[in-house]
């Protein structure tokens, strides 16, 4: 008799909700992550942030249906970034992967590191949706994309170390904030690397794909 479509996923751990902690790798998608994960647990699943895909570190893998339903709430925790920049030259992405034009012009000084509450307008090779279509698509084929601004908040932007043209910083933003445009109003910067290191209270330390937290742990850590 064939197994019925119930019978073939969210199974084990995922049939009551589960949260994977993976440590994401550079150059993978985190649909990518996502796929691998709900193929080798052979369950439904999502994510609750994405990583761009030259950036590694935390993200937490919803499998099963109870998981998901709770998406939001994973979703909307503060994030934790080690973000390294490189000054006097500029990217059309922000990071690695776009066209470097290189000015030649290092800030001088102390840094002014914003925090608080701010305006933040999204890089256009972004996932967000402008008329309907993600950003970045229209942005590849050469169009102009007016991006909407929005509030983020900024909890704790310290410099880490600093030489020549580059530095090395660690910033707590709400969810929703773009690190590659933080970076690049410091002046003519990008990211050259970007690792994010926490979600709520949840590690990258922690992260172990084999090892599956019920729903019920993971929500408890919450509150």
């Amino acid at each position: 008799m064939p197994r019925s479509p119930a019978s073939s996923t969210d199974q084990g751990p995922a049939a009551h909700g589960a949260v994977l902690l993976a440590d994401k790798p550079a150059g993978a998608t985190s649909h990518d992550v996502v796929a691998r994960l709900r193929r080798a647990h052979g369950a439904k699943g999502g994510h609750a942030g994405t990583l761009d895909p030259f950036a590694t570190g935390l993200l937490i893998v919803l499998l099963g249906r109870p998981a998901t339903r709770e998406q939001r709430r994973f979703t909307a925790l503060p994030k934790t970034y080690r973000v390294r920049a490189r000054f006097g030259a500029v990217s059309t992405t922000g990071d690695v992967d776009g066209e470097i034009t290189e000015t030649g012009r290092v800030p001088e000084g102390e840094l002014e590191l914003p925090t608080g509450e701010l305006r933040q307008r999204p890089p256009i090779y972004s996932a967000i949706k402008v008329g309907g279509e993600r950003a970045y698509r229209r942005a590849r084929r050469g169009e102009q994309v007016e991006m909407p601004e929005r509030l983020v908040t900024v909890h704790r932007f310290e410099e880490i170390e600093r030489s020549d043209e580059e530095a090395e910083f660690e910033i707590e933003c709400s969810s929703g904030t773009y690190v590659r445009s933080l970076v690049a109003d410091l002046g003519d910067a990008y990211c050259t690397a970007l690792r994010r290191t926490a979600i709520g209270p949840f590690r990258v330390e922690e992260a172990d794909e084999e090892r599956p937290i019920p729903l019920s742990d993971a929500l408890a850590r919450l509150r």
